[in-house]
């Protein structure tokens, strides 16, 4: 791979990193309004731990059922490859 491969590659990378972010801070706006309504004010201590708990609990569920997804799609590929 040339060095100009490895850039476009890089840049391409922290693009998608960058809209990343941008969509996760707009759905933890969102959560954290639901989370509002929800369980009312959210400037105490507790809240704030609730709800950092809870959507660590949601991202890392969410986390393994994206790679089992994934993993599942390559599995898919790799038996469409080998096949005749």
């Amino acid at each position: 791979m040339s060095f100009k491969d490895e850039v476009l590659d890089k840049i391409g990378a922290l693009m998608t990193a960058a809209f990343g972010l941008v969509a996760a801070l707009a759905w933890n706006g969102a959560i954290q309004e639901i989370f509002k309504v929800v369980f009312g004010t959210a400037s105490t201590i507790a809240a704030q731990l609730t709800y950092a708990i809870v959507v660590t609990i949601i991202a890392v569920i969410f986390t393994i059922w994206i790679a089992r997804a994934i993993s599942h799609a390559k599995g898919e590929e790799k038996k469409k490859e080998t096949t005749p």
